[in-house]
Formats: structure tokens, C-alpha cells, sequence
């Protein structure tokens, strides 16, 4: 049997986040631990994905990194409770925010094994980004795609402006956040967006499997590969500046506050266009 070997990783106050690492099989997981609020990104839950991804970072021997969110969903996207506490401080929220996710990205672009996203539920707003970051997706049925940052008049942060374009090409991608199309699982991998739609009580299985098949597999040829695709694209880090003060300036509209707002009242926003 497999030893595995699991580094809870704290946050401020309870166990947000948490990184596994199954020695024998050098297969790694990271899963987001706050299925209350459908794993919506705080900054508590941001900086302890952040400590999990770090220590998945040094083990250079890992074969297979696997994101999952546990719970009835992937994540939510950000929890925009956190803005609407006080919106003269929303930008400093989404740059702490920023701080503890973007390395994060960098953690699945930068380290040799590749990283599977297990998604099930709602995938929204910076999951999508995260999400559309790994390498390989795999999704249940049921699950929704969408970006939903037009809801509370914001860009697309953590890479979504980077990544998805890459995957769906730029008409879908813009219809995501023009549009605010919401994808089914059928949708998003006709769309290229995702590899595989299992049934919901398989992905489990199916997840195990193919973490398994990648560690197995050549691991050096798949490395060379990931570096070579990543130097393809290297302008990542220009995107995320930008992404980073789009959004932040974003925070100081009167459309922001009034997206937030209805959003979190589950009432539809009057946008002014300032």
C-alpha cells in the first residue's frame, strides 16, 4: 500500500488549504479546504494555497501535481464579502489577494510535473483562472464554467486573460466575460477548455488513474515539453501586472461597489459605466 505522507498547512485561523503527498507513488495533491463558501478565495485561504503550493514547489521529485477543491464545488471564485467590507480598501484586498495566487501560478507553470485540475460544481471567477492554468483538466458532469467578473464590473485576474484565449481561442474567451456565458462540462470540453467529462461519482477514480498514468510516464520528455510550451508564452508575468492594476483600478468605480453589492444581495446591478 502507498504511504502517504499528508502537511496540513494552516491559515490564520483554521485549516484552509491543505498539500498531500503520496511518497510512493511522488504524486501531490493540493486541495483547497473551505467548502462551506464553495472554496471562494479570501486572502486567508489565498496565502495558505500559496504555503501548499510552496511546499509542493520543493519537491522537485514529484512526478504529478493534482488541484482539487473539496466539497460540492472546484471554487467560486474571490469571496466578495472581503470587498464590500469596506470598498476603500478593495484594492489593497485584491493586491494582498494577488500576492499570495500569482506565485501560485507560477508554482504550476514553473515546476517540471504536470498539474491536473479535478473540477467539480461551480468553477467561477479566479478558479477558472487557476484552473485554466494547469495542464490538464478533467471535470464532472454537472459541473458550470464562468468567468462572471462582468457581474462586478472587474477584469479577469490570476492569468484568466492569459490563459483562457490560449485554451478556447479570443471570440469564446470574449464571450465569457462579454457575454457572461456560463459553460456545462459538454461545452467546455468541445471548447477545448477542459480534457475529459467523467461521471460525478467517478472523478475520483478517474483522477487517481491518470495522476498515476503521468507518474509512471517519462517524466524528463514531460518536463522538456512543459518548459518548452512555457517558453512559447513568456510574457506571463507582463499579463499579470497588467491584470493586477486593471482590477485594482477597477475597485475605485462606482460600478465595482454597485456589482459587489447587488451580487452579494442576489439583485441585479445598475451599471453606470464610472
Amino acid at each position: 500500500m502507498p504511504t502517504n505522507l499528508s502537511r496540513r498547512v494552516e491559515g490564520s485561523a483554521v485549516n484552509l488549504a491543505y498539500c498531500e503527498i503520496d511518497e510512493q507513488r511522488l504524486i501531490g495533491r493540493l486541495v483547497v479546504n473551505r467548502p462551506d463558501v464553495l472554496n471562494a478565495l479570501n486572502v486567508d485561504t489565498a496565502q495558505a494555497i500559496q504555503r501548499a503550493a510552496a511546499e509542493l514547489s520543493s519537491r522537485a521529485d514529484l512526478r504529478c501535481i493534482v488541484l482539487q477543491g473539496r466539497g460540492r464545488a472546484f471554487m467560486a471564485g474571490s469571496d466578495l464579502s472581503a470587498f464590500a467590507e469596506d470598498f476603500d480598501r478593495a484594492g489593497d484586498v485584491v493586491n494582498a489577494l494577488l500576492d499570495a495566487l500569482e506565485p501560485v501560478i507560477h508554482c504550476f507553470r514553473e515546476h517540471p510535473a504536470p498539474v491536473v485540475a479535478s473540477v467539480q460544481g461551480a468553477v467561477a471567477g479566479a478558479g477558472l483562472s487557476l484552473m485554466a492554468a494547469c495542464d490538464l483538466v478533467i471535470a464532472a458532469e454537472g459541473t458550470r464554467f464562468m468567468l462572471a467578473y462582468d457581474k462586478i464590473a472587474a477584469p479577469p485576474d490570476c492569468g484568466g486573460s492569459y490563459f483562457l484565449p490560449r485554451a478556447v481561442g479570443q471570440r469564446r474567451a470574449n464571450a465569457l466575460m462579454y457575454l457572461g456565458e456560463s459553460w456545462d462540462a459538454q461545452r467546455a470540453e468541445q471548447f477545448g477548455l477542459i480534457n475529459q467529462v467523467v461521471a460525478a461519482d467517478r472523478l475520483a477514480d478517474v483522477t487517481d488513474a491518470m495522476a498515476q498514468k503521468i507518474a509512471n510516464g517519462p517524466s524528463r520528455a514531460y518536463a522538456q515539453f512543459k518548459t518548452l510550451v512555457s517558453e512559447s508564452r513568456s510574457d506571463l508575468q507582463i499579463q499579470l501586472d497588467a491584470e493586477r492594476e486593471a482590477f485594482v483600478s477597477a475597485t475605485r468605480t462606482q460600478d465595482f461597489k454597485a456589482g459587489v453589492s447587488a451580487f452579494l444581495s442576489r439583485e441585479a446591478a445598475d451599471f453606470i459605466g464610472k
